[in-house]
């Protein structure tokens, strides 16, 4: 039996990485459909990644002569954090073989490690653009990264656990109780997520203009399968903080491993979960309008201060 509900685990396992790695493209193709539909466009649909990441897979690279091993092998490190951490979330079910590696702190320096590649890779060829990527995308991690911690701090002190699989256990199948804290980490949340993954009103992922661009920057030197894979990684990256915001705030529906009778319902459920949150995204970043770049320090100081005051209202009131 015992053996049983470890083969169970692992298929369970094996279902979420395939799910998360498959699924990343279509949510960006969703978000990007919807913004176009938002601005009155037709939009080029929401399979126009898959598409592009076909045509990308099929061309041949193109590496400047004096790019060193790292140029080369970053966007393979970058796509494997990224998959990794996607595939770790307790997203569609809990108690899975990686649920071990869940671990709120860890997952946080699985993001920072892709970072530090990406930035260093951009440095490599010596660009000017390259370069200054890489140094817009430091002052945004090391505004981002603390305010991610608190907001999920806050979680991990309500459920006395910083395993994530705890923290969706705690919210999802126990009573259900509304924590003011987490309003303010929700929002907290959003903010990050919207600087983390190169979004309005911190970035633009569509521009490439010189004064604006961050995460463009940084990879205007890749072609061919090593721009498909820093593009999935992109993709990846936005699934797998949304993956984060549905465990600590939208975690019902969430199964336990080896449930298969509740896997089609989880599924289901993952997918509205994604359409909902992917067309709030859209509309959000629709709404705002991009902020000069030495305003972005204020917005992420925003976010930290919001998750502070999450963690102190717990601190203080108990909830």
């Amino acid at each position: 039996m015992k053996n049983t509900g470890l083969i169970l685990a692992i298929v369970f396992q094996l279902t979420q990485l395939l799910l998360v790695v498959l699924a990343a493209p279509l949510l960006t193709g969703w978000v990007n459909q919807c913004k176009a539909w938002l601005q009155n466009r037709s939009g080029a649909g929401v399979l126009q990644p898959y598409r592009a990441l076909n045509k990308l897979f099929h061309k041949d690279a193109v590496i400047a002569d004096n790019a060193s091993w790292l140029f080369r092998i970053t966007p393979y490190i970058v796509f494997g954090c990224m998959w990794l951490a996607a595939a770790i979330i307790p997203i569609i079910a809990v108690d899975l073989p990686f649920s071990r590696a869940a671990d709120v702190i860890a997952l946080v320096g699985v993001f920072a490690l892709a970072r530090m590649f990406i930035a260093l890779a951009a440095m490599d060829v010596g660009t000017s653009f390259g370069s200054m990527g890489a140094r817009r995308e430091m002052l945004v991690s090391f505004l981002a990264e603390p305010a991610l911690l608190m907001v999920l701090f806050t979680a991990s002190l309500i459920s006395q656990s910083t395993q994530l699989t705890h923290i969706v256990e705690t919210f999802a199948h126990h009573q259900f109780i509304l924590y003011p804290s987490l309003a303010f980490a929700n929002i907290a949340f959003v903010m990050v997520l919207l600087a983390e993954n190169a979004r309005i009103p911190v970035d633009n992922p569509s521009t490439h203009l010189e004064l604006t661009m961050i995460h463009e920057a940084m990879i205007l030197e890749y072609s061919a399968r090593h721009l498909a894979l820093i593009e999935w990684a992109s993709s990846l990256k936005l699934f797998a903080y949304i993956g984060i915001g549905i465990a600590l705030f939208l975690p019902q529906g969430i199964i336990e491993a080896g449930n298969w009778a509740g896997l089609p319902v989880a599924i289901a459920l993952l997918f509205g979960k994604l359409v909902l949150l992917g067309a709030g995204l859209a509309l959000l970043e629709a709404m705002t309008a991009k902020v000069r770049i030495f305003r972005v320090p204020e917005f992420l100081g925003t976010a930290f201060l919001l998750a502070v005051l999450g963690l102190l209202i717990h601190f203080l009131l108990g909830t």
